[in-house]
């Protein structure tokens, strides 16, 4: 149970991280996803985890989200995951709670052990969780699960800085993973 002073400290780090998403990598234009569909808004995430403010705010909610569970490793694809994934390894560290980190790779390396996951070992049965930086269609955290399920490893939770509400929480609801974002666009689109 967290305390008054953790509470406001966690609400204090939504709020701050959300002013950064909404003033750095929220842009109202039109573009193309990579979906392949137009929007009329964009929003640049990695100019939100490539700072060190941003992914030091998106390490310490994701941390927050999984601090009750059993989990083996905490990873996502590459590149939307990578500066989460090194972030959340030194943070737990410093919390006296670490946790393992992967990144998993767009195909398997064609040279040296050719791994598709870079990472500690995970084992059938292992126990993870998977991050991303945006959800749309979930095509991201849908191939990953596909990589994970030839390993013999089940996720159950996804988590993601925004969702962008065009599928991806019902396309991974589908394959049994619940997704959790640190925002919804509609939070967004307020601003």
């Amino acid at each position: 149970m967290l305390g008054v002073e953790q509470m406001s400290g966690l609400l204090q780090c939504r709020k701050k991280l959300l002013d950064i998403i909404i003033n750095n990598a929220y842009f109202k234009e039109k573009i193309i996803l990579s979906s392949g569909k137009e929007s009329d808004y964009y929003i640049d995430a990695r100019l939100v985890t490539l700072s060190p403010e941003g992914v030091y705010l998106c390490a310490k909610l994701i941390l927050d989200i999984v601090k009750e569970d059993d989990l083996d490793a905490i990873g996502g694809p590459t590149l939307g995951a990578d500066p989460m994934v090194g972030a959340i390894g030194v943070l737990s560290y410093q919390e006296g709670n670490p946790v393992n980190t992967f990144i998993i790779r767009k195909a398997p390396k064609a040279h040296g052990k050719q791994q598709q996951i870079e990472g500690p070992v995970l084992n059938k049965g292992s126990k993870i969780v998977l991050i991303d930086d945006v959800a749309t269609t979930g095509k991201a955290f849908l191939e990953s699960l596909d990589v994970l399920d030839k390993m013999g490893i089940s996720v159950k939770k996804a988590i993601c800085v925004v969702d962008r509400r065009e599928g991806a929480k019902e396309a991974l609801a589908k394959r049994g993973c619940e997704l959790i974002s640190l925002f919804d666009i509609s939070e967004i689109h307020k601003k």
